[in-house]
């Protein structure tokens, strides 16, 4: 059985949570990874469709409205050549094409509103695949780097030459700050996006105090 069941839960998924109650976190991670590409695709799939089948519908619509308009051009030339019999035939089947139209349309609201779900679904997915795939790194890192420092001490252990320990212990070093530097500087997307809108908030405020004092010096 999978870790997630549906697309929510992938959404609503507290990674950190998912690893540190996994007895092996590496394994976890790469397992949340796979669920959620397998997700992602899914959802695209889904999209697909939806998609099509709005254009389907707006194909269709396209259509009718094109034979509304020529069944009218086909009741004018009728007026013109004194056949109102035919007028009134073309006009009769010119309502009922327009009334298929407007039933075909009411279809259109509900796919579009599935639609924007999926939009929503797909950056949710995409954000938490990034957040996933930065955690598998980071766990890859410090296991190698965990790797390294035993065969530090093995080496230790077993006296090797001291040129060789420098470079060992050298390369755990490397792997031990590559570790680290994953967490410098990490901003949760949550936050640039409020530091984005904060951004914005001050912007508004002085275009509107620039405005208030122009409207003062103009008024003087």
């Amino acid at each position: 059985m999978g870790i997630f069941s549906r697309t929510k839960d992938v959404q609503q998924a507290d990674i950190e949570a998912l690893l540190s109650s996994s007895n092996d976190p590496l394994k976890t991670a790469r397992l949340i990874i796979n669920e959620m590409e397998d997700t992602l695709v899914e959802a695209r799939s889904t999209a697909v469709r939806t998609l099509a089948r709005k254009k389907e519908i707006q194909r269709r619509m396209d259509d009718l409205q094109n034979q509304a308009e020529d069944w009218e051009k086909k009741a004018a030339l009728a007026i013109e050549k004194d056949r109102e019999d035919l007028a009134r035939g073309a006009l009769a089947v010119k309502l009922r094409v327009e009334q298929e139209r407007v039933q075909i349309a009411e279809l259109l609201p509900p796919v579009e509103v599935e639609l924007e779900k999926l939009d929503t679904d797909l950056a949710d997915l995409r954000v938490k695949l990034a957040e996933a795939r930065s955690r598998h790194r980071l766990l890859a890192l410090q296991s190698a780097t965990a790797t390294a420092r035993k065969d530090v001490r093995g080496a230790l252990a077993s006296d090797k030459s001291g040129v060789a320990l420098d470079v060992l212990a050298r390369d755990v070093d490397r792997l031990g700050a590559e570790a680290e530097a994953y967490d410098l500087g990490k901003a949760k997307l949550e936050d640039q996006f409020a530091q984005l809108e904060r951004a914005d908030a001050v912007e508004t405020e002085l275009s509107r105090l620039r405005g208030k004092l122009n409207n003062k010096n103009e008024g003087t």
